[in-house]
């Protein structure tokens, strides 16, 4: 099986988990894409959707898909995203397309949290992928100083301005065992937006190459 094509299998079972007449939490990336082309041979079927990035948004309105503002959508039944990590207890990390932070929010806002990956994306402890951290951009130098002391090699994102105006450090050699302690502790660096981190919120369901995965 092609890439492309597991992630079109995911795409589409996730499909199956969107309630008619609900408005869906919508992720980014190229998986994510697969999930749209699904959801809008149903539009007709829901109210729309909440968006994690522009790049989704635009997506969405091209295929006709309204999309709400989550502070007038409420909470949402369903969220469905990617991910560049998976490990065994559903703990993620997400941004490499750099819309972690609007991500995690919506899946705050989720009463459920499907990921969608490939094969590819499975890992026994997260860390292999750059772990992606959202800054303040005139905070950068200081927050790259205090992952460097956390044992992690920061790289600064260059030319890349996430939705919100802000900057990403991509975070390598990073073997994170307990990542749960480390999203807290990384959350609380002064000048930290967010980091790509999904374990306090982690997924309720992973689908790969399109079989929902046993949880661990």
């Amino acid at each position: 099986m092609s890439q492309n094509e597991g992630k079109r299998r995911s795409g589409d079972q996730a499909a199956e988990y969107v309630t008619p007449g609900s408005i869906v939490g919508v992720g980014t990336g190229s998986t994510v894409a697969f999930f749209i082309e699904a959801l809008a041979r149903r539009k007709h079927d829901i109210a729309g959707a909440v968006s994690s990035s522009e790049q989704s948004t635009r997506l969405l309105e091209q295929h006709g898909i309204p999309v709400f503002d989550l502070n007038s959508s409420g909470p949402l039944a369903l969220y469905v995203d990617g991910a560049d990590e998976c490990d065994p207890h559903n703990r993620l990390i997400k941004g490499g397309g750099g819309a972690l932070t609007r991500e995690k929010i919506i899946a705050e806002a989720s009463k459920q949290f499907v990921c969608i990956i490939d094969a590819s994306k499975q890992v026994p402890i997260l860390g292999r992928f750059p772990l992606p951290v959202e800054v303040i951009p005139m905070a950068r130098s200081l927050v790259a100083r205090e992952l460097v002391a956390r044992g992690g090699q920061p790289i600064w994102r260059e030319g890349v301005v996430t939705d919100n105006g802000n900057w990403i450090l991509d975070v390598h050699n990073l073997r994170i065992t307990d990542p749960v302690a480390l999203e807290n502790d990384i959350n609380q660096i002064t000048g930290v937006v967010t980091v790509g981190l999904f374990a306090r919120r982690a997924a309720d369901l992973v689908i790969v190459d399109g079989v929902l995965r046993p949880n661990a």
